[in-house]
């Protein structure tokens, strides 16, 4: 009696492990395909957050929503170190500024949108929400960037409900990964020193170039050769993720 009951507890022990097994091999599968740039998941929208770790490439982003004069500071530091970036803008600001944005472009720069007024859009009803998407997409096509991909929506404020919007009007939500706050101009070596720390392979970078930053084309000055100088590649949103797998966030 004592043997049978010994062989039946093995057994289920047995049992258990290979469950636990078929268990685990199945979370892994499913986390493979989750990282895919496919910003989607069983119907839930999710925002891009992070390119991936396999290849030195990182994202440098600038945020742009009102002034003039910082952004060709930025521009200027691009240049200098042959730095590719991806401009954020209102449609609004696009709209002021087209001579700006033919320089941004033909500085070989990615363009992205946040909408067209620059208000956060949890403060917006859903049908408001698509009426800025569709009326910054206008503004942008008259300047000739049609079918924009990419879209940070303002203030980086986004749920569940902005991010199927979004998806529906045919974009995509980007974010970031890496944040040094440049807008509060905590200080040049603040600002370049959590990019340095904290910059790697596959992070997206959030900096801005409206006139509110201070600091930020300083900073630059250290930020992109040192960058560089850690062999990472400074690319565009879309070569970032282009041909690889990319990490997106749930947002709750």
């Amino acid at each position: 009696m004592s043997f049978y009951t010994w062989k039946t507890d093995r057994l289920k022990r047995y049992s258990i492990v290979v469950i636990l097994a078929l268990f685990c091999a199945l979370f892994l599968w499913v986390g493979q395909w989750s990282q895919l740039p496919v910003f989607s998941n069983k119907g839930e929208p999710r925002a891009l957050t992070q390119g991936s770790d396999e290849r030195s490439h990182v994202a440098l982003t600038f945020n742009i929503s009102w002034g003039t004069d910082k952004v060709h500071e930025v521009l200027k530091q691009l240049d200098a170190h042959k730095a590719q970036a991806t401009f954020f803008v209102s449609g609004e600001w696009a709209e002021r500024h087209p001579d700006i944005m033919t320089v941004i472009q033909e500085g070989k720069h990615e363009i992205g949108m946040m909408g067209y007024k620059y208000e956060s859009y949890l403060e917006l009803k859903p049908e408001q929400v698509s009426a800025d998407l569709r009326q910054a997409a206008q503004a942008f096509e008259k300047l000739g960037f049609e079918d924009i991909e990419w879209i940070r929506p303002p203030h980086g404020h986004v749920d569940k409900e902005v991010l199927k919007i979004i998806e529906k009007e045919g974009m995509q939500a980007v974010q970031w990964s890496v944040n040094p706050r440049d807008w509060e101009n905590p200080g040049t070596n603040n600002i370049i020193d959590q990019v340095m720390n904290e910059g790697s392979e596959g992070d997206i970078i959030l900096m801005h170039a409206s006139d509110s930053v201070k600091q930020t084309p300083k900073a630059l000055e250290v930020i992109l050769p040192g960058l560089q100088q850690k062999g990472l590649k400074l690319v565009s949103i879309t070569e970032l993720v282009s041909g690889s797998e990319s990490e997106t966030s749930q947002i709750d």
